[in-house]
């Protein structure tokens, strides 16, 4: 079974009730550790969309007391990979190689990052952009990730 596969089955399994997205976004922050560093939470994980949570913790905050960049950084990604894997056929995988974020105001509280990607759209061997914006509890918007996800087909290795 390869990741595209992993992640949605798991998510089709624990994604129904708020115990079951816990369990799947603790799973997913232990896969990949950085991406677990943030505690974020999974939503939303549907076919070309992706809602991810993150609370305002000291772990994530910085000097100014506010949320630091690269844990926005780090949630906006996090939206924008789980959203194009939910589009991707089994037999591609994608890497990030290029990450851009915009600040618009200090990011407090709950912060939500949405990422939406056409399934229609899906070019494979490509680079796609995905944009993923995070809003505070209030519904403003605080940041705008956009994530350079460079797409292809897995390559079998041979045992020898």
């Amino acid at each position: 079974m390869n990741t595209v596969q992993s992640i949605m089955g798991l998510w089709k399994m624990l994604g129904r009730t708020a115990s079951g997205r816990w369990i799947f976004s603790q799973i997913l922050g232990r896969a990949a550790p950085y991406t677990g560093s943030i505690h974020a939470r999974v939503e939303v994980l549907e076919k070309g969309r992706c809602k991810v949570r993150m609370a305002d913790r000291r772990a994530v905050r910085n000097h100014f007391r506010s949320i630091h960049a690269l844990a926005l950084m780090n949630l906006g990604e996090m939206a924008t990979g789980l959203a194009m894997y939910s589009i991707m056929p089994p037999q591609y995988r994608g890497i990030p190689v290029h990450l851009e974020i915009d600040f618009f105001k200090k990011a407090r509280g709950w912060i939500t990052a949405d990422a939406q990607v056409s399934a229609e759209a899906w070019i494979p061997d490509q680079t796609r952009i995905l944009e993923a914006e995070l809003k505070n509890g209030e519904g403003e918007v605080v940041a705008k990730v956009r994530a350079h996800w460079k797409i292809g087909a897995m390559q079998i290795e041979k045992k020898s």
